[in-house]
């Protein structure tokens, strides 16, 4: 799972990325100065890999990653290239889901880009780049269907979808938002093979000050604003406060469950950003577990046994013959795989198994 983190110069963006790679990449408070996208991969939070290491007695325990990139800062006319626009662009392209980091107070000493703190305008501000360059996209791609479409009748439905989309841009509208985006086959199968800026799926860090994160959400107009916009077209808000979670990544285990604790909150704004990434895009983890690791596994939700052992090695789905499956929580009060067999609990599940999330799964093949 690839995330990119964007927004406007100044809002919290290498700031959060700091918090959540411990990377430490230049944040300066000037424009641009994230240029190369920073990569950072960060381990994907799971309650139940440690126990299950420790039943194994496993020398070591992997968990799931998501790969965060820091994208540089985005200015109005990006989509023509100002600033470093085109750069800006060609990297979001390359992610699974964008999370939008939207300033939500103020600060004399940090400079704004467009002068004043307006999160509803800086989301429109990017969301309208994004937009503009799909525009452009978009035109090419149909350009080309239209041709195809003489010699290819069936193709005729794609440019109806393609023309519509289009006008749906045009009047400033995410592709996200684009009525049968979801529902319709042949709307998701045009948008998705368009691969858009704006089809992407979002999630709105609502970046706050300390007094703001910690006081009563429900009076803070700001959030509130992005809220509104989040709701209209699907989107999640998470409330944040990226110096905070700067400070958090310094701490060891006890000192962070300590501060925590004082914050009211259970855990820490990168495990509810994983989580609420993981949500978006549908996505579940099963496990693994021998004398040698304890891993977690990331897949879609929906997959099925075979396609879920390629994730291990492609060797694994191409000689797929069967999966022994054992639910974590089963495997765990019996003590053992052995005392889970014996109370009848573990399961031989072929291919068209569909994995749940929790699964500890030894995958059974031949090649």
């Amino acid at each position: 799972m690839k995330l990119g983190i964007v927004g406007l110069p100044n809002v919290g963006k290498s700031t959060l990325f700091n918090a959540i790679t411990q990377a430490g990449a230049e944040s300066a408070n000037y424009p641009f100065c994230t240029i190369d996208p920073n990569v950072g991969m960060v381990a994907v939070p799971d309650e139940r890999l440690q126990p299950l290491t420790d039943l194994y007695h496993a020398k070591k325990t992997t968990p799931a990653v998501v790969e965060f990139v820091d994208i540089a800062g985005l200015v109005r006319g990006a989509s023509k290239g100002e600033g470093l626009g085109n750069k800006f662009l060609s990297h979001i392209r390359e992610v699974d889901a964008i999370v939008h980091v939207v300033r939500c107070f103020d600060n004399d000493n940090i400079v704004h880009v467009e002068g004043s703190v307006d999160p509803a305008r800086d989301i429109e501000t990017i969301n309208l780049e994004l937009i503009l360059a799909d525009i452009e996209h978009l035109e090419r791609r149909l350009e080309r269907t239209r041709k195809a479409a003489k010699a290819d009748k069936k193709l005729n439905k794609d440019v109806e979808i393609l023309e519509a989309l289009k006008a749906h841009l045009e009047e400033g509208k995410t592709a996200r938002t684009f009525e049968g985006f979801g529902e319709d086959e042949d709307v998701i199968r045009v948008v998705n093979e368009s691969d858009l800026l704006s089809a992407k799926k979002v999630i709105y860090a609502a970046n706050m000050d300390e007094a703001g994160f910690t006081g009563d959400a429900a009076e803070n107009e700001r959030l509130k604003a992005v809220q509104a916009i989040a709701d209209a077209e699907g989107a999640m808000v998470l409330p944040i406060c990226a110096k905070l979670e700067e400070d958090i990544a310094g701490m060891d285990a006890e000192e962070k469950e300590m501060f925590l604790s004082e914050l009211g909150l259970h855990e820490s704004g990168l495990d509810r950003l994983i989580k609420v990434c993981y949500d978006l895009l549908g996505l579940m983890s099963y496990l693994t577990a021998g004398e040698q690791e304890g891993r977690a596994w990331t897949i879609e939700k929906g997959t099925k046994a075979p396609q879920a052992a390629g994730k291990i090695h492609t060797d694994f789905e191409r000689g797929f013959i069967k999966a022994e499956v054992v639910n974590y929580q089963d495997l765990l009060d019996c003590g053992s795989y052995a005392g889970a067999r014996e109370k009848g609990l573990v399961r031989m599940e072929g291919k068209d198994y569909v994995v749940r999330d929790g699964d500890v799964i030894l995958f059974r093949f031949n090649v």
